[in-house]
C-alpha cells in the first residue's frame, strides 16, 4: 500500500510504515496535515518500505516496531546502512524498544495513539536534525553524544547522554540521574555498562555507575569508599576500588598532560 500525499507547501519527503491499516491511515492523516511534510509514502510492511525507499528519496521513515517479516528495528538497522540514511522516528504501543531505539540514532520515539500534536513535535526534531548542514564535526559530536527515550509529562522525549550524570539500578530498569532530576528507562544498569564504557561512565557498584569526570571526591566512611557526585555520595563496592582508583589518576595525569 504505497501511495503520495497530496503537495503542501512543506519540504519534508516522509514515509509512514505500518502492517495495521487502521494505525497506518490514522498516521498518514495527521503527517499530511503538517505543513512540513511535501510528499508522504505509505508503505504496510518492510519489503513495501524499501521498495519505496528504491524509487526515491525520503528525509524521515515513521516507523512502526512489531510487524511481521522484517521488524520495525531490523528495518532501521538496514537504514542506517544507506549512504544518506533517512531520520527514524518510531512509532509503537510498546515501551520496551526504547533501549534499541537509542542504540539506533532514532530521532523520536512516539508512543500510540498518536496525537497530532506529538506528531507535530517529531517532526520539529527531525527539522531541527537535519536542516543543519551536515558538517562532519556536528556528525561527530552527534554520534558521541546519543539520545535515550523517556517518559515525561505523558510522551516520551530524548535526552542527550551528555545529561546523564550518574545511573541507578532499579532491578531490570535504570534510573538516570541528571541535573534536573532522574527518570527511568527499560534498560539494565550492566547494558548500560556496557554500551557507555567508551563514553567515560564506570561501574563502582554493582548499582551504580557514574560519569567519571563528574567525581568530585572519593571518600573513605565508615561503611567502606563513597564518591561524591552533584553532593550525592554513592557507595563504592571494594571489588571496585582498584580499578576506580586507577581510573582517576590517568585522568589526572591527562588532564595535567594537556
Amino acid at each position: 500500500m504505497t501511495g503520495n500525499g497530496a503537495a503542501t507547501p512543506g519540504f519534508l519527503r516522509v514515509l509512514a510504515v505500518d502492517d495495521e491499516p487502521p494505525a497506518l491511515d490514522e498516521l498518514a492523516y495527521h503527517l499530511r496535515t503538517d505543513p512540513r511534510v511535501a510528499r508522504l509514502h505509505t508503505a504496510g510492511d518492510a519489503t513495501e518500505a524499501l521498495r519505496v525507499l528504491r524509487d526515491g528519496d525520503v528525509d524521515v521513515v515513521f516507523l512502526d516496531i512489531r510487524m511481521p517479516g522484517l521488524d520495525g528495528m531490523e528495518l532501521a538497522r538496514v537504514l542506517r546502512r544507506f549512504a544518506r540514511p533517512p531520520a527514524i522516528v518510531f512509532v509503537t504501543a510498546y515501551d520496551d524498544g526504547a533501549a534499541d531505539a537509542f542504540d539506533l540514532g532514532a530521532t523520536d520515539y512516539v508512543r500510540k495513539p498518536v496525537r497530532a500534536e506529538r506528531l507535530a513535535e517529531a517532526l520539529r526534531r527531525v527539522v531541527g536534525s537535519r536542516v543543519v548542514p551536515a558538517h562532519p564535526a556536528a556528525l561527530a559530536r552527534a554520534e558521541e553524544d546519543p539520545t535515550i527515550p523517556i517518559e515525561l509529562a505523558g510522551s516520551t522525549r530524548m535526552l542527550p547522554r551528555s545529561a546523564v550524570r550518574w545511573v541507578e539500578a532499579q532491578g531490570d530498569y535504570a534510573r538516570l540521574h541528571t541535573a534536573d532530576g532522574a527518570h527511568l528507562v527499560r534498560v539494565s544498569l550492566a547494558t548500560l555498562a556496557e554500551r557507555w564504557a567508551d563514553a567515560g561512565f564506570v561501574r563502582i557498584h554493582r548499582s551504580y555507575l557514574v560519569q567519571l569526570r563528574l567525581i568530585a571526591e572519593l571518600r573513605l566512611v565508615n561503611s567502606g569508599y563513597v564518591v561524591v557526585v552533584d553532593s550525592s555520595e554513592l557507595p563504592v563496592s571494594r571489588r571496585h576500588i582498584r580499578e576506580l582508583k586507577d581510573k582517576l589518576v590517568r585522568a589526572v595525569k591527562q588532564e595535567w598532560s594537556r
